[in-house]
């Protein structure tokens, strides 16, 4: 059973235009996939949602496809938001691209999304935004969605939004968006 009725999306498209086009979701870091990584941030959370093409994961989901393709972050999100059997309270959102990214933060981010706020976010030590790893509000979430999100950013569709800052700890925040994060990635794991 869900608690507190969490339900998670994990965004897996984008077009990884530094990284020639590689689908992140099936780069393989100490023989697992970064998608199977982001499973494992969302361990608490029984529903979950992935935003790309159908592959096997080590626990079952829910995949679905934005339509049309190419939409951006926010309109696979809403995609995601769709996936779900019965509409979770609040979602957490996390990009399959951040494999430092553990069911601590996540556990981390469900606290501070407490009533009164519609969510609450990752920060890095700079105080930038890590928009595509929190847990939000989904009413908030669809009703900031409710007009054409085709290639719309994500802070615009969160702006305003009642918004909790969590501030990560150690590399919870870098992501793998360049041949070189990865292979810092990979030498963490001695590979």
């Amino acid at each position: 059973m869900q608690q507190d009725g969490l339900g998670a999306v994990i965004l897996t498209g984008g077009t990884a235009a530094r990284m020639d086009g590689v689908d992140k979701a099936g780069i393989e870091v100490g023989g697992r996939t970064l998608l199977d990584r982001a499973l494992d941030a969302l361990v608490d959370i029984d529903d979950v949602v992935v935003v790309g093409p159908q592959v096997i994961t080590e626990r079952p989901v829910t995949f679905r496809l934005e339509d049309p393709p190419g939409g951006g972050p926010v309109a696979g999100l809403m995609a995601g938001l769709t996936g779900f059997p019965r509409m979770p309270r609040r979602v957490a959102v996390l990009a399959v691209d951040m494999p430092r990214v553990t069911a601590a933060t996540i556990r981390r981010l469900r606290a501070a999304a407490t009533d009164g706020v519609h969510g609450a976010l990752l920060v890095d030590g700079s105080g930038r935004r890590q928009y595509l790893c929190g847990v939000y509000d989904t009413a908030a979430l669809r009703a900031a969605g409710a007009c054409d999100v085709f290639g719309m950013p994500v802070r615009m569709l969160l702006e305003g939004l009642a918004l909790v800052e969590v501030s990560a700890v150690g590399e919870e925040c870098h992501d793998v968006d360049t041949w070189a994060d990865l292979r810092a990635l990979r030498d963490e794991y001695g590979e």
